[in-house]
């Protein structure tokens, strides 16, 4: 049992949580070595959601709701972290979800499925195929889902997948701790913020703007600029950390 009064009670919590899933097989155990490695990242920027990263996902919520068929690739890592709130902004957006994995087996496409129709998803299903440049099981996607989309959301994401994405045409939406990694650096939007403040900002302005303000937040942003204010933040914030 954690005690509450821990100071590190809510990254413990997690921690737990996240090991109980990769028991479960929903959960990979190299996704927890990637859990590790993105929260000394949330540590370097406050454990808390940066300005640039609002902008950031105010561009997101605006980008899901221009686009004409908008998919949520879900991870474990995602699935385990954020299933409740994955739900919300697919209401909010009316975004297809659909699961895509690295390690992927289908009994565990199939665990994670169900753990985010518990919490409310709607999960596109039916068989996959090799529709990305990829020489791993990141390439395997659903037609009507991933296959077809115009905007991809991409939580947690591997930096060779974005890229593939991105060479296809598609609008893609990386959240990432880091903003020099290869994915932040790929995609056409990045959100430098940890996925479940993340997830849930965009859901509040999917549902605050206004439609007259959908276009102009969906096309007015420059990611090399929102990377740029993320690192500076990072930088002010270490400036002054021991002030």
């Amino acid at each position: 049992m954690i005690p509450e009064d821990h100071p590190r009670y809510r990254s413990l919590q997690v921690r737990e949580h996240l090991a109980r899933c990769a028991a479960e097989g929903i959960l990979s155990l190299e996704g927890l070595t990637a859990h590790g490695r993105g929260e000394a990242f949330d540590y370097l920027i406050g454990e808390k959601t940066m300005e640039s990263a609002l902008r950031a996902e105010r561009a997101a919520a605006a980008l899901l709701l221009c686009a004409e068929r908008p998919v949520i690739s879900v991870n474990g890592n995602t699935a385990a972290l954020a299933a409740g709130s994955i739900a919300l902004l697919q209401q909010a957006s009316n975004a297809a979800v659909e699961v895509n994995l690295f390690h992927r087996t289908e009994e565990r496409t199939r665990k994670i499925t169900t753990l985010l129709e518990r919490h409310g998803v709607t999960v596109l299903e039916g068989i996959p195929e090799r529709l990305l440049p990829l020489s791993h099981d990141r390439a395997l996607c659903l037609p009507r889902g991933i296959g077809s989309a115009d905007v991809v959301l991409v939580p947690l994401e591997d930096g060779d997948r974005c890229q593939a994405l991105v060479d296809v045409g598609k609008t893609v939406i990386a959240i990432d701790l880091n903003p020099l990694s290869r994915t932040a650096m790929t995609a056409t939007l990045t959100i430098v913020d940890e996925v479940t403040r993340a997830i849930p900002q965009m859901t509040r302005f999917c549902r605050a703007l206004a439609r007259e303000e959908v276009h102009l937040c969906a096309t007015g942003y420059e990611n090399r600029e929102l990377l740029r204010s993320a690192i500076r933040e990072i930088q002010l914030r270490l400036d002054h950390a021991l002030d």
